[in-house]
């Protein structure tokens, strides 16, 4: 997570214990694991609620999104083909200015 190595975790052990002594020490690292570990209940929540919201939206769109049958689809080419060849019609049928 922190890409922290044993040196740079070494020092810093060094420099709490300097900071805070050696009587307070295992007081700082117990509140602050018990900090961390709040945290992470936390975020785990807002995470799990985000994931469900996303579920649910994700079976919405699933469910609202029905495909029409294959004998509907074949009416609809069939209606847009059909448009088309009477906009070629009508498109013929106009005289052009030339003429």
């Amino acid at each position: 997570m922190f890409n922290i190595g044993p040196w740079e975790l070494g020092i810093i052990l060094v420099v709490a214990l300097i900071v805070v002594g050696p009587g307070k020490l295992p007081e700082v690292a117990k509140s602050i694991g018990k900090g961390i570990n709040e945290f992470k209940k936390v975020t785990s929540g807002y995470k799990k609620e985000i994931q469900d919201a996303m579920d649910d939206i994700d079976k919405t769109v699933k469910t609202d999104s029905h495909e029409a049958p294959v004998e509907k689809k074949e009416e609809i080419i069939i209606s847009d083909m059909k448009e088309e060849e009477a906009v070629k019609a009508d498109s013929a049928s106009v005289p052009s200015k030339e003429e």
